[in-house]
């Protein structure tokens, strides 16, 4: 009893955050409208002074967990490569419309969601750090590689093309910035001044409400129709496949060595997919069906974790 109240400790804020987006936006306090602003400011602002100050305040040797890094990239990546192949040979789905359903199985919302999940139950420094290795594997892997398989159905034989345009606009993303210059000033030695660290604390603080409070608002609208084998199929690849692929490569692959690392791993994977899967999902027209995708496996998401948290208190990985 003592394990589930502590566990409903852990998840309970982070989903009542959500519900609390939810419920305002809904009642007309603000509008979806304001949740763009409210996630431009944690992207553009909150989430890279986060990252900037969990690999500044450390050295490159704690924050380069190279098991880490390849434990995330081949359990994604098998993700990845088993959506493609289910959806496209398998089912017959058009090569988008398998890319975005890909995607939403294998691109966890480490940021807006996991990082609240992995503070709250495994502290500061492994949230953080888990973070920053979560955003290098995703924004300079996964995301370019899937949109640039979308993007090659319009033009057959030009994927290259499409992966090196889609990684040139992430590298415009503040986050990717955030990391860079984090490692730069951690290599460097600098210590910031005291006024610049306290204001970077600052924005830094305003992520983890903010961003749950932005995941909350934006499901307001959205609808669980579409294809509902499809909805299904994103839903089960994301809480339990990814997770459990993750497990396979733990145990038996490449295990990580520090436990803390390796339980923030297994629950990277098991949250739903990021915040802006709707937005790049609506480049190819598959809006709809991922804009369902993300509001069926945003609630799920409290039960299966909730699962996932007490399976661990009972037997850590």
């Amino acid at each position: 009893m003592d394990a589930a109240i502590d566990i409903l400790g852990i998840t309970g804020p982070i989903y009542l955050a959500i519900a609390l987006g939810y419920m305002v936006t809904q009642r007309g306090l603000f509008t979806r409208a304001d949740m763009q602003v409210f996630g431009k400011f944690t992207i553009q602002l909150a989430l890279p002074a986060l990252l900037f100050n969990a690999l500044s305040r450390r050295s490159v040797g704690e924050i380069l967990n190279w098991q880490y890094l390849a434990a995330y990239t081949v359990a994604t990546l098998a993700v990845v490569g088993g959506g493609l192949v289910w959806t496209r040979r398998v089912q017959g789905k058009s090569l988008s419309l398998s890319s975005v359903v890909t995607m939403g199985m294998a691109c966890s919302n480490s940021g807006f969601v996991g990082y609240p999940v992995a503070l709250l139950t495994l502290g500061s420094t492994v949230a953080g750090v888990s973070l920053a290795l979560n955003m290098v594997v995703e924004n300079l892997l996964i995301i370019p590689l899937l949109l640039a398989v979308a993007g090659s159905e319009a033009a057959p034989g030009q994927w290259r093309q499409a992966f090196v345009q889609t990684f040139k606009g992430l590298l415009g993303n503040p986050m990717i910035w955030g990391i860079v210059s984090g490692f730069a000033v951690s290599l460097s030695g600098v210590q910031m001044p005291e006024p610049v660290s306290r204001t970077i604390n600052l924005f830094s603080a305003a992520s983890g409400a903010l961003s749950l409070f932005v995941i909350g608002g934006s499901l307001v609208g959205l609808k669980p129709e579409g294809l509902k084998g499809a909805i299904a199929q994103i839903a089960l690849g994301k809480l339990l496949v990814h997770p459990l692929v993750m497990l396979v490569v733990l145990l038996w692959l490449i295990p990580i060595a520090d436990p803390a690392l390796r339980t923030a791993a297994l629950l990277t994977c098991a949250m739903p997919m990021m915040g802006i899967y709707t937005i790049l999902a609506q480049r190819f027209g598959h809006g709809a069906i991922s804009a369902a995708a993300l509001l069926v496996s945003t609630v799920l998401s409290f039960f299966t974790l909730t699962g996932l948290l007490w399976l661990l208190r009972h037997w850590p990985v």
